[in-house]
């Protein structure tokens, strides 16, 4: 599910560095505010993806208003600019019932089974990457 989270932006000798308050510790940066931008997108997807994988439960997302209340956080809005950055959060697991040819299932198994995979987290990755191939 696609969301927009809040990011700070700030410069610094002519750098640009981008932190995510609900996300603590990840950052990324560049030579321009757009660049930046961009760069932050990258890592955040990875980085949610990662605790996608690892089981982690991902953080509520606040609101500005909430993060700007946020004490620990009043330091990081000095002279920063807000920006949304959006990533693909993922859903909760749905049960499907699809039907295909059974010796493509069965290839499907032997390559799962060889990649450390499931099926169900196989056929996830093989769609999302041709979604991914149709997007670009």
């Amino acid at each position: 599910m696609a969301q927009e989270v809040y990011a700070l932006l700030h410069e610094e000798n002519g750098s640009f560095g981008i932190s995510f308050p609900d996300f603590p510790g990840v950052v990324s940066g560049g030579k321009s505010a757009e660049e930046a931008i961009a760069r932050s997108r990258d890592t955040l997807a990875f980085h949610v993806a990662g605790m996608a994988e690892d089981g982690d439960p991902l953080p509520a997302l606040r609101s500005l208003a909430e993060l700007r209340k946020d004490p620990a956080l009043r330091a990081d809005f000095v002279d920063a600019v807000i920006a949304l950055v959006p990533v693909d959060l993922p859903g909760k697991s749905v049960r499907v019932n699809i039907t295909m040819d059974e010796t493509l299932l069965e290839s499907i198994d032997r390559a799962a089974e060889a990649g450390g995979e499931t099926r169900s987290g196989y056929l996830a990755k093989a769609a999302k990457s041709r979604l991914a191939s149709r997007a670009a």
